[in-house]
C-alpha cells in the first residue's frame, strides 16, 4: 500500500512538472543594434510579460543574432522567429500601406501623435492585410521624432547646399532630400558610421537616439536642428500563427503590456530628448538652424508632390492610398 501511493505520488508529480513545462512559452524576438531607446519598449514588454505569468512566458530579446534588419519580415513569415522589429523604408514593396507614415512633412510634431497616427494606420482593414501576406500582426509602433542631418564638411545654409549632398536617408526622408537635388542613399543604420566616416555619404538622416547609439555625432561637425522633414516608421510584429496559439492568459499578459510598454518608451525618450543639447555641446558640433523661407521652399518641393506621387503609385496597386493618408490627417487633428 505505501509503494502504491509513493508510485501515485511520483506519476502525479511527474504529470505536473509535464504540464508546467508544457504550459511554458518561450518567444525570440530579433532586434539590431544595441539596446537602446529605440528598442526600449521591446525590453519593457519582456520584463511585464514574464512578471505577470510568473516567467511562464518569456521574450529573449536577440540584437542581430536571428537575423539582419532587412530581412526581420521574412523571418517572421516563416516563423524563424516569434517577434521582431523592423523598419518600412528597409522594404517599401514588402510593407507598402504603412509607407503612408513616412510621407515628409506629415505635421507630426510629438512622439505622442506618432504614437497615434501610427496605431490608427496599424487598426486599418487594408494595412492588416497587408502585413498578413507575411503572417504578421502588427503589435506596437517603435515612435521617433523629426529625423535631421548630422553631416561633415561644410555646413548647409539653405537649400542649394544639398545640391549634391550624399545623404543616408530611406522612405519618404530620401525622396525629400531628392527632391532639392540631394543624393539619399539607404545604408542600414549599422552601416552609417562607417559610410560617414569612409565618405561614402557626407550626411546621415537619424533621429537623436540613433545619432547617438551608431555613432555618428563622434564624427559629425554639424546639426541640422530645424529641418524636420519627417521620421520613419518601425513597427514591431508578431508571427501570427504564434500568437494565435497562446493561451488566453498569455495573449491578455501580451496585450496589456503593449500600452504600459509605449508610456516607458515615452519616458525614456523624453530624458534622452532633454540631454541632446548638452551632447552636441560636448561633442563641439555646429548646429545649423535653415532660415523659415528656406524649409517653406523645401515643403513647397518636397511635401505635396511626393505625397500625391505617393497616392497615385499605391492607388494603381490597388491600395486605398487617399484613405490612409486622410486617416493620418483626421488623427493628427483629434490628437492636437
Amino acid at each position: 500500500m505505501i509503494r502504491k501511493t509513493a508510485r501515485i505520488a511520483l506519476a502525479a508529480t511527474a504529470l505536473c512538472a509535464f504540464a508546467a513545462e508544457a504550459y511554458a512559452v518561450e518567444w525570440n524576438v530579433s532586434v539590431w543594434g544595441k539596446r537602446r531607446a529605440f528598442t526600449e519598449h521591446v525590453e519593457k514588454l519582456a520584463e511585464l510579460v514574464a512578471q505577470k505569468t510568473n516567467g511562464e512566458f518569456t521574450l529573449n530579446i536577440s540584437y542581430g543574432g536571428l537575423s539582419k534588419n532587412r530581412e526581420n519580415l521574412d523571418g517572421i513569415s516563416i516563423g524563424a522567429f516569434e517577434m521582431a522589429q523592423f523598419c518600412a523604408g528597409y522594404h517599401r514593396d514588402k510593407n507598402p500601406t504603412i509607407t503612408v507614415l513616412e510621407l515628409p512633412f506629415l505635421g507630426v510634431s510629438t512622439l505622442e501623435q506618432e504614437v497615434a497616427v501610427s496605431n490608427a494606420v496599424y487598426a486599418h482593414p487594408a494595412v492588416q492585410k497587408d502585413l498578413a501576406r507575411w503572417n504578421a500582426k502588427l503589435l506596437m509602433p517603435s515612435p521617433m521624432p523629426q529625423y535631421n542631418l548630422a553631416g561633415v564638411g561644410d555646413a548647409p545654409t539653405g537649400l542649394d547646399s544639398f545640391k549634391g549632398m550624399r545623404v543616408r536617408a530611406t522612405g519618404g526622408i530620401g525622396e525629400a532630400f531628392r527632391a532639392v537635388g540631394a543624393v539619399p542613399t539607404s545604408v542600414t543604420a549599422t552601416e552609417a558610421y562607417s559610410a560617414l566616416e569612409s565618405g561614402v555619404v557626407d550626411a546621415v538622416a537619424f533621429a537623436q537616439h540613433a545619432h547617438l547609439s551608431y555613432g555618428t555625432i563622434d564624427i559629425a561637425k554639424w546639426w541640422t536642428e530645424n529641418l524636420n522633414p519627417g521620421t520613419v516608421n518601425c513597427p514591431v510584429v508578431v508571427n501570427i500563427d504564434a500568437y494565435e496559439a497562446l493561451s488566453p492568459e498569455h495573449r491578455a499578459a501580451l496585450d496589456s503590456s503593449i500600452e504600459p510598454a509605449i508610456q516607458h518608451y515615452l519616458a525614456n525618450y523624453g530624458k534622452l530628448l532633454d540631454r541632446w543639447e548638452a551632447v552636441l555641446k560636448e561633442k563641439g558640433v555646429q548646429k545649423v538652424r535653415l532660415p523659415e523661407s528656406e524649409l517653406q521652399a523645401f515643403r513647397d518641393k518636397a511635401a505635396a508632390p511626393i505625397r500625391d506621387a505617393w497616392i497615385a503609385q499605391m492607388s494603381a496597386q490597388g491600395i486605398p492610398a487617399q484613405e490612409l493618408y486622410d486617416l493620418v490627417q483626421e488623427t493628427l487633428a483629434k490628437t492636437r
